[in-house]
């Protein structure tokens, strides 16, 4: 029973994206929780590289007289931001406000809503298909479900479960899964593959949330391997954004809370089972490494992407041409040796391969080592980077030792120690980044394949 004092709110957590057109449909689920919720506040917010930050809709709620919130994460599957990032910003802040009660909500997931929502817009492009080239058998259709792709292989592992009941549930002929980044297959190297079964048509399905600059490399490499075969057709399907359904599995989400139900999946979480490959992970620290990049808005002014980010501003050429400030990046497509020299955690006891790793000091990288390993983060970010990761990590922050511009955009999962420096927003924050190394940063069809650009 809630007592009578008990003031509740609901507060959509998500991960933000430099994108503008991103941020405004992820905007929109909160608008449409509203309507469905009308006698309850909801705010929304996101851990980096757009406003407002969770932080801000926390604030909001707490100064409306919330007493009681209902934190939901925006993510499709769990893996280090819902896992890791969301919560240790959520428990920070529940520390600082005694008198305000978190409760945090489980991702979106497996849900049979979301795969028939995921269903309709594959649907939509198979009839637009049909149309404007005439019919085809599903028979003679492959489709090809692309996930984001983390350092975490149970998230991994979900996409392929949802491409298999996609599958299965509409009767194609062949179905694979692809990822954006950070793991294998990537979409450039799995079509390739793909494109030797014989199939008359692929449908490329990315089950995304929103759009952004992900979104926009899925349908770009699309572009390149169909131009390639033009003997197949390739046809790119809409994503989910605001489909009825995906709204009612966030509302969904929010009854969970509310009925004590809102479990998070953790019987395959590496971070607290031995998943096989990525023993390392179990027992890191529990922290966000987004604090230091909170906030930070959109993609740049004057760009001439006009919010619709495709992540060009990460090339040299194209700041020159239209007079826009560069940063260096790197892309871990190249990835740094997998036996990284820092030093874990001192509570975290590694075995196997790992174990000389808890007494390594790490060095400060030199110049020659920046070059050659580079360094950016992000998936989505806000100030001109392409943060395309989902990756999990116990890292050590030293505001006092180790002082940099931070910049963040990329796709990796190894582990790395050392100084950015970023010209755009000149934010300096003391930051000793730590990552658990991803097992197969090298493997073929993987990220080491990722083009730059």
């Amino acid at each position: 029973m809630l007592q009578h004092t008990e003031k509740l709110g609901i507060m959509v957590c998500g991960h933000g994206s430099r994108n503008q057109n991103a941020a405004r449909e992820f905007s929109v689920i909160a608008e449409e929780l509203r309507k469905r919720y009308p006698d309850l506040p909801v705010e929304y917010g996101y851990l980096e590289f757009c406003n407002p930050v969770l932080s801000h809709g926390l604030d909001t709620l707490r100064d409306a007289g919330v007493t009681r919130i209902l934190a939901v994460p925006g993510m499709l599957f769990a893996a280090g931001h819902a896992k890791n990032d969301i919560p240790s910003v959520l428990n920070t802040w529940a520390a600082q406000n005694p008198g305000v009660t978190v409760n945090y909500g489980r991702e979106l997931g497996i849900d049979l809503k979301m795969i028939r929502a995921a269903g309709d817009r594959i649907k939509e492009a198979v009839d637009a298909a049909n149309r404007e080239h005439g019919e085809m058998s599903l028979h003679d259709t492959m489709l090809m479900v692309v996930g984001r792709g983390a350092s975490d292989p149970d998230a991994n592992s979900n996409v392929a479960k949802v491409m298999r009941m996609l599958w299965e549930g509409m009767g194609f002929g062949w179905g694979e899964t692809a990822y954006s980044g950070v793991t294998f297959p990537l979409v450039e190297p799995a079509l390739e593959h793909v494109s030797r079964l014989g199939y008359k048509r692929i449908i490329v399905f990315p089950y995304f949330l929103f759009t952004g600059v992900l979104v926009k490399r899925i349908y770009s490499s699309t572009d390149e391997v169909a131009a390639r075969h033009p003997e197949i057709q390739f046809v790119k399907a809409p994503y989910l954004n605001d489909h009825p359904l995906v709204l009612d599995a966030f509302q969904d989400r929010v009854t969970e809370i509310l009925e004590g139900q809102a479990l998070m999946n953790c019987q395959m979480c590496k971070y607290r089972e031995q998943v096989l490959g990525f023993e390392a992970s179990v027992g890191q620290p529990q922290e966000s490494h987004h604090h230091h990049v909170e906030g930070i808005g959109g993609g740049l002014e004057n760009c001439p992407c006009k919010g619709d980010c495709d992540a060009s501003c990460r090339e040299e050429a194209f700041c020159l041409k239209h007079g826009l400030p560069w940063t260096p990046v790197h892309s871990h497509a190249s990835p740094a040796p997998l036996e990284p020299a820092f030093d874990y955690t001192p509570s975290i006891s590694l075995g196997g391969k790992y174990a000389k790793l808890e007494h390594v000091v790490a060095e400060t990288l030199d110049e020659a080592d920046y070059e050659r390993t580079g360094h950016v983060h992000g998936p989505d970010c806000g100030c001109g980077h392409d943060h395309s990761h989902d990756h999990h990590h116990g890292h050590d922050h030293d505001h006092h030792d180790h002082k940099h511009d931070h910049d963040h955009g990329n796709d990796h999962g190894h582990s790395h120690d050392h100084g950015h420096h970023h010209h755009d927003h000149g934010h300096a924050h003391d930051h000793d980044h730590h990552h658990a190394p991803y097992p197969h940063a090298d493997h073929p069809l993987g990220p080491k394949s990722l083009k730059k650009g």
